[in-house]
């Protein structure tokens, strides 16, 4: 595959499954995964919630039972960049959101469409909340 995902539509059915994907170079429990876990009506898959152990996503993403991917992208990380391009190439859709002030990795861009920038908790809730409410496709954000 060449250029950014489009995958063509998909609607997805809620509940949703949804892996979170992450650097493990910041707090991402109290930063990332507390704040996410206020959106309702999500199966949320956490890697790092209880262990440091390799979490094993490509059996996960393999498994036909993920719906999304949220990567948040603030920080690099080789391990990342390796998971969602193992999602890219199993068609699941992927949304990027990285803190205001830090540039994402330009790697991310050759394959994925749409990065949201957010400033705060509040903010990261409300707009993965509204583009979740917009819809999924599987050429990622509708």
């Amino acid at each position: 595959m060449t250029g950014p995902a489009d995958f063509g539509t998909m609607y997805i059915e809620w509940p949703m499954k949804i892996y979170v994907s992450h650097s493990r170079s910041f707090d991402f429990r109290s930063e990332l995964y507390q704040p996410l876990r206020l959106i309702n009506g999500i199966e949320w898959v956490f890697p790092h919630e209880t262990s440091e152990q390799t979490y094993p996503v490509l059996e996960l993403i393999r498994s036909g039972t993920l719906n999304l991917i949220i990567a948040e992208v603030s920080y690099p990380s080789t391990g990342q960049g390796i998971e969602l391009g193992w999602a890219f190439l199993e068609g699941i859709p992927i949304i990027c959101v990285y803190r205001s002030g830090l540039t994402p990795g330009a790697s991310l861009r050759a394959i994925l469409k749409e990065f949201l920038e957010y400033s705060g908790h509040e903010d990261l809730i409300n707009m993965i909340e509204n583009r979740l409410k917009t819809g999924i496709g599987k050429e990622g954000l509708l």
